[in-house]
């Protein structure tokens, strides 16, 4: 089992980016063991590969280039983020695979604490139905892998402030709205929401060792 460490109070952005960059090196180095980091950041939008700068409606936090796949996405309190640096080397090199292993995680950890979520064609990310019963993003997903090892990982909004999404088009998808635990009136802490999310751990690690062993 990786390393599970679980950060208190809020983390700075770029210091985490930081940290999670070197221990991936050090990871492909063999030089430290695989890691799953569950923290919360201040108030930013972070900027993907893809990142359409039209989509940066109101920069009203801070707006840091990520390094990760996909477009605008915002972190902030209330939303728990999880890094994963897994070394695919041994987990099996195939990333998309990997993307579809983390949905699955996110799903499963949702569904211990009682709420229905899927995944929806060609939209990378958890979704579930609004309180209106559309379509609406409850988590993203966003990674990169350099030497075959991952980094980034997953967001999910438990209860932050979803005014803050406001600033930019979430994910490149304005026709989608993003909602929360809280905004469905879930009921759902953080600290129950880690407690399902470590519950649930083992069987996506296994998901990814079972791809490996299958070939795919």
């Amino acid at each position: 089992m990786p390393e599970w460490r679980l950060s208190p109070g809020l983390t700075p952005y770029d210091e985490a980016l930081a940290a999670m960059e070197a221990r991936a090196t050090a990871i492909a180095a063999r030089q430290a063991d695989e890691l799953i980091w569950l923290l919360e950041h201040p108030p930013v939008y972070t900027a993907g590969t893809s990142a359409d700068p039209a989509e940066l409606v109101d920069p009203r936090f801070p707006v840091v280039p990520a390094g990760r796949g996909g477009r605008y996405t915002y972190h902030g309190p209330g939303q728990r983020v999880g890094y994963t640096m897994l070394d695919l080397n041994t987990r099996g090199r195939d990333v998309r695979c990997f993307v579809h292993a983390l949905e699955g995680w996110v799903i499963a950890a949702l569904a211990q604490v009682g709420l229905a979520s899927f995944r929806a064609p060609g939209r990378v990310g958890i979704w579930t139905h609004d309180a209106a019963g559309r379509e609406a993003k409850i988590g993203a997903i966003g990674v990169r892998v350099r030497r075959w090892v991952t980094l980034h990982g997953f967001s999910v909004n438990v209860a932050p402030d979803m005014s803050h999404f406001g600033g930019i088009v979430p994910c490149g998808l304005p026709d989608y709205p993003v909602t929360s635990l809280a905004a469905l009136n879930h009921g759902t802490d953080m600290e129950t929401f880690d407690a399902a999310l470590a519950f649930t751990r083992r069987g996506f690690l296994e998901s990814l060792s079972g791809d490996r062993q299958n070939g795919t």
